[in-house]
């Protein structure tokens, strides 16, 4: 296993991944760095983001595999988390991650949270966990984000001011990018 790709996985709604949040931006700053290629595409079911759609979508045409960072960001977050119960991948960096539905019922559709966690499956899966996580994010509870900071044993970057990280740049991505870089 060693660090070759990075996948890119957005929250719900995003549509055009290219122009929104930071995704089109990191994915410039990715494919200038030497060695490292990112890969993104639109997701199918953009809306309610079935893990029954996005997770074959990430095996079978993002091609998500050992040598593969998913950047995961809300429900991407979610997805990659889901993901790494089943395959191995070679990182994990978690945006805005959670744990439940939080009463939302497009949230209970997308099939994530109809199950526990499988912490020990994902650890074993996974060579680097990262995330990136904020106390005043206005969809996520602090708790949840703790809980998954606690059963993944994750390399948690805690904020008080970046919101659910909707920002257009997001430069702290390429320093963790680097450093899970010289590991493998």
């Amino acid at each position: 296993m060693s660090l070759k790709r990075v996948v890119i996985v957005p929250g719900n709604g995003a549509g055009d991944m290219e122009h929104c949040n930071w995704y089109g931006w990191l994915k410039k700053r990715i494919n200038e760095m030497s060695d490292l290629s990112c890969a993104m595409k639109n997701m199918p079911d953009p809306v309610t983001a079935r893990e029954s759609v996005w997770l074959p979508f990430m095996e079978k045409d993002l091609k998500c595999d050992e040598d593969t960072v998913i950047i995961g960001h809300s429900s991407g977050a979610s997805a990659a988390m889901r993901y790494s119960e089943t395959h191995q991948v070679f990182g994990l960096i978690l945006v805005g991650a959670y744990t439940s539905d939080l009463g939302d019922e497009n949230e209970r559709e997308s099939g994530y949270f109809s199950r526990p966690w499988e912490w020990e499956k994902i650890r074993s899966n996974v060579k680097y966990i990262i995330q990136f996580g904020s106390t005043d994010d206005p969809f996520l509870p602090w708790e949840e984000q703790q809980e998954v900071a606690d059963g993944l044993n994750t390399d948690l970057h805690k904020y008080t001011d970046r919101g659910h990280f909707q920002n257009t740049t997001f430069p702290e991505l390429i320093a963790a990018l680097k450093q899970l870089k010289t590991k493998g």
